[in-house]
């Protein structure tokens, strides 16, 4: 191969993710067996452009597959959302060696990552994001512990929701996308799921149902909202209003992005880690790996941006039958 990648980076950008770490374990061990230096770039690509940039070897990934969040930090950059930040990065991966790039990120990573490729850096893309929403794969990493982590502090919410004999509305995260609220209301059995592609902003239908509901001799209430519906605490206020129900919020916050990652976040990141590095030895790039169908694919970038992911009408219809 006339361009044969010897030296490859690996960076986190966004959000962090439980199995972020796996990823990156995975990331430096396969490179290191396949003969390939491997370094780690640290913060994202602010580290990337302010040369935050270290040599991995199998003892540095060493007891962190366990761990939640990801060793080499993340940060947002607008520097880098600009052409001159692009080209400076481009510019920083060549003097420092590295002809390869593994991006763990959601979608705001991979458009940097293909900015990098157009450049001439040879970059692949792991979908990490709690969020579940990007569309070309049925996986993301971090999403399995972070419903996980929502269902177990939901069922101790309701756990006092029903002793006080409460209305409860507890927001989980997911910004525009309703994955983790969905997951989440049907494992914990809620009445209501608020998500952001179905939810008509109906809020006297949400009191009627809460009434209707008390009549029928139910001591309380679960509303799972997301985080693209939100606004939960002055929801609670209008609904105590109008029930004369006690009605509390609850936002579980970025407690669903920390905590030590499911085996499945492990498993899955890990097996897409070492897909990652095999792509970059191929000679492939401006790729992102995905889980479709239970097997590991990989699409172009641009392909995979340009796709559209919502949640199934079946799976919404059968969520609002189990509530009844």
């Amino acid at each position: 191969m006339a361009n044969k990648v010897k030296t490859i980076g690996v960076l986190t950008s966004g959000g962090d993710a439980p199995g972020m770490n796996a990823a990156i374990r995975a990331v430096v061990r396969t490179g290191i067996a396949k003969g390939l230096n491997v370094k780690g770039i640290m913060r994202g690509y602010a580290g990337l452009l302010k040369e935050e940039i270290v040599d991995m070897d199998s003892r540095s990934v060493s007891d962190i597959i366990q761990r939640g969040g990801t060793i080499l930090y993340t940060a947002r950059c607008a520097e880098f959302r600009t052409e001159e930040g692009q080209k400076l990065g481009a510019e920083i991966c060549r003097k420092h060696g590295i002809d390869g790039i593994v991006v763990i990120g959601g979608d705001g990573s991979f458009n940097g990552a293909c900015k990098l490729a157009n450049l001439g850096i040879n970059t692949i893309g792991l979908p990490g994001t709690i969020d579940q929403d990007i569309a070309c794969t049925d996986y993301t990493i971090g999403f399995d512990t972070a419903i996980n982590t929502a269902m177990e502090a939901i069922d101790k919410v309701r756990d006092t929701s029903t002793s006080h004999e409460r209305c409860s509305i507890i927001e989980v995260m997911g910004r525009s996308a309703g994955y983790i609220a969905l997951w989440c209301g049907v494992a914990n059995g809620a009445e209501n799921i608020l998500l952001p592609e179905y939810y008509d902003g109906d809020e006297q239908a949400l009191i009627n149902q809460i009434i209707e509901n008390r009549k029928k001799g139910k001591k309380h209430h679960l509303i799972i909202n997301a985080e693209g519906v939100g606004h939960s605490a002055s929801m609670a206020k209008r609904i105590e209003a109008a029930t004369g129900i006690e009605t509390r919020a609850t936002i579980l916050g970025h407690m669903q992005r920390g905590g030590s990652p499911t085996c499945l976040d492990r498993y899955y990141a890990s097996m897409m880690g070492a897909r990652a590095v095999d792509l970059l030895c191929e000679g492939a790039s401006n790729r992102v790996v995905a889980l479709r169908d239970g097997k590991f694919v990989d699409y172009d970038i641009n392909e995979a941006l340009a796709m559209k992911k919502t949640i199934s009408p079946y799976e919404y219809e059968v969520s609002k039958m189990l509530s009844r």
